[in-house]
């Protein structure tokens, strides 16, 4: 393997998040002339230490030829929603504010991120969205919550 495959497989393991969403469709809001619309993705992933939670996201993408290129800053705007699909198992300890997922949102300095709460009391986990930057981030957030239910299987 040859330096420059080295370099941009290390460049892919710092740029991509732990869990991997699952693309699951897209509307256009701003056509372009030049370059992909502008869009919201509606996006999909399932909970890595919370066995029976799925959460979809939807958030902005910017088109454009900055967009198709990369160098594009998608805005702060998302949406989440965590279910509940089945028997909820603890895979390992949960870590209040742990990051659940994250997607960069800008060539580098911005991402998305979730983060997971647990609140024994109600018995509910958490799950919260907003964008950070490195100098400034977004008071934009959106949050879900998923009461952990008795699942029936039969």
């Amino acid at each position: 393997m040859n330096r420059v495959s080295l370099c941009f497989g290390a460049c892919l393991l710092v740029f991509s998040s732990a869990v991997q969403a699952e693309e699951i469709g897209e509307v256009d809001t701003v056509f372009k002339w030049l370059g992909p619309n502008h869009k919201i993705v509606i996006e999909a992933f399932d909970d890595p230490k919370v066995e029976g939670v799925a959460c979809h996201l939807s958030r902005a993408k910017t088109g454009g030829i900055s967009g198709a290129v990369g160098l594009a800053e998608d805005t702060t705007d998302a949406s989440i929603a965590c279910r509940q699909i089945g028997p909820i198992k603890f895979r390992e300890e949960l870590e209040d504010g742990e990051e659940v997922f994250t997607k960069r949102t800008s060539l580098v300095f911005k991402t998305m991120q979730v983060v997971r709460f647990f609140d024994e009391k109600r018995n509910v986990l958490i799950y919260l969205v907003y964008s950070d930057r490195v100098i400034e981030g977004s008071p934009k957030n959106s949050i879900t919550s998923v009461p952990i239910m008795p699942w029936n299987e039969g």
